[in-house]
């Protein structure tokens, strides 16, 4: 179970919800995923992402997959996801993050969330606080990271 930031590619004339209506109608979830097909100008935003995330941030691991494209941080202060599909994106974070930890993962995944918004154009929402990446607080998003997290130490072990 992860933390999981949405960043979408607002269709024009389209509000941010729209869009995401628009995605989930055509989502089905038995059928095999398509593989990826990126647009050039979708694999240099990637080539971008990758290089401002190394240059601003640090070391990063990154992998093409079938369905997409993933790099995760290496070292302090935790583990951050991205998955990049060019119209969309996701940032994941595990829920094992608690207190001081919480915050300095989440102010990360926020500053990866926020690199994406201005190399690729998508727009990044969070919606377990109900939040745009862009403007929103990685304070109120280490507070529920946290409190899940211990949820989680203390209930499941």
């Amino acid at each position: 179970m992860t933390y999981d930031i949405l960043l979408v590619r607002v269709q024009p004339g389209l509000t941010l919800q729209e869009t995401l209506d628009h995605l989930n109608a055509g989502f089905d979830a038995d059928a095999d995923l398509p593989p990826l097909r990126l647009t050039g100008v979708q694999r240099n935003e990637w080539i971008r992402i990758l290089d401002r995330v190394s240059r601003d941030i640090g070391a990063v691991e990154s992998e093409e997959y079938l369905y997409g494209l993933t790099l995760e941080t290496v070292g302090p202060p935790g583990r951050v996801q991205l998955d990049y599909c060019g119209d969309t994106a996701h940032i994941e974070v595990a829920y094992r993050y608690s207190g001081p930890a919480a915050l300095e993962v989440m102010e990360l995944a926020y500053r990866i969330a926020r690199i994406v918004e201005d190399e690729s154009g998508l727009t990044g929402h969070d919606f377990e606080v109900g939040q745009p990446t862009r403007t929103g607080d990685p304070v109120k998003a280490a507070v529920r990271l946290s409190g899940v997290s211990d949820w989680a130490h203390h209930h499941l072990g």
